[in-house]
């Protein structure tokens, strides 16, 4: 069990099926993997098992665990216990001492839990992280918009404008905490106040984007007062809707279906091939205002984490 010495040991590591391989190549090239985060259980050279965490270019630090397979045609009387044993030894070479591991997410097809192959692979994973203390944390849809699709429509219900400042931003950000659906939203409440935890998704995830600022877009009523917000950008992989929302004395309105149709248009201006999107399995307003939009469900999310 062993890290991968470089870029020459992607064949080795991408034995093993998995969305993400054909990323491999160019997030080690920018930074987002390092080789010593990308780990291997081989017997000779065959791949049994493999994990690996991915973090934003320049980051020291693993920010995710996003790939963690295991073979379970592998020749021991129990598979599981090879990515356990795998897990442990990266964890402990590759994550600060006395840290909190981060998060687990895989992504998966729609209807994996059908696919007899696909939910055994699934669950195997889930048992290996629940061995080493991670918990189910939430199931999130996978949602895209395709380059060809109608583009909504814009009505008159609302206006639109640019985003003055993260001040103003970050104010409804904590505003719209109020009665979330959001479950990583309604964890950060259970440890940090709603400011707080609004700062910390803004300077964590919305302030790293590079992609332009004027896409975001503050959605007001003629006479002028703020209903909800829609932040278009890029993650340098996708276009996405990277955060929408209707403040809490506006909803019910329907004003979440204009918001999208804001964003999705600001986006599609941009001749993108597709725009991508998530939302938890139980959200289901936000689910079926992204279908109404023209979104399809591509995949599912599976998220774990550790306490």
């Amino acid at each position: 069990m062993r890290p991968i010495n470089g870029h020459d040991e992607l064949d080795l590591f991408s034995q093993l099926p998995h969305v993400l391989n054909e990323e491999l190549a160019d997030d080690l090239a920018v930074g987002r993997r390092r080789p010593e985060w990308m780990w291997v259980a081989l017997h000779g050279d065959r791949l049994l098992a493999r994990a690996a965490w991915w973090s934003r270019a320049g980051s020291d630090t693993p920010l995710i665990l996003d790939v963690l397979d295991i073979d379970g045609n592998a020749p021991t009387p129990d598979h599981r216990d090879i990515g356990v044993r795998l897990l442990h030894t990266a964890m402990a070479a590759t994550l600060p001492n006395g840290s909190r591991p981060p998060e687990y997410s895989r992504f998966v097809p729609p209807d994996w839990r059908e696919n007899t192959v696909t939910r055994q692979a699934v669950e195997d994973c889930m048992t290996v992280l629940e061995r080493t203390g991670a918990r189910f944390f939430v199931e999130r849809l996978r949602l895209e918009w395709r380059l060809g699709s109608p583009v909504p429509k814009p009505t008159e219900r609302l206006a639109f404008r640019p985003i003055r400042d993260a001040t103003e931003l970050v104010a409804l950000m904590t505003l719209v905490l109020d009665g979330t659906l959001d479950a990583h939203g309604c964890d950060d409440l259970t440890r940090m106040s709603a400011q707080e935890a609004a700062v910390k998704h803004y300077e964590d995830e919305l302030a790293r984007y590079t992609s332009p600022r004027d896409w975001w877009r503050i959605a007001t009523l003629p006479h002028g007062e703020p209903v909800g917000f829609v932040l278009p950008a890029h993650n340098g992989y996708n276009a996405i809707i990277a955060y929408i929302a209707v403040l809490p004395a506006h909803r019910g309105n329907g004003y979440i279906d204009d918001l999208l149709a804001e964003g999705t248009r600001i986006l599609a201006e941009q001749d993108v091939p597709r725009i991508r999107a998530s939302t938890d399995l139980g959200n289901v307003p936000m689910a079926n205002a992204f279908q109404r939009a023209g979104y399809v469900n591509f995949g599912r999310e599976i998220n774990m984490t550790w306490n």
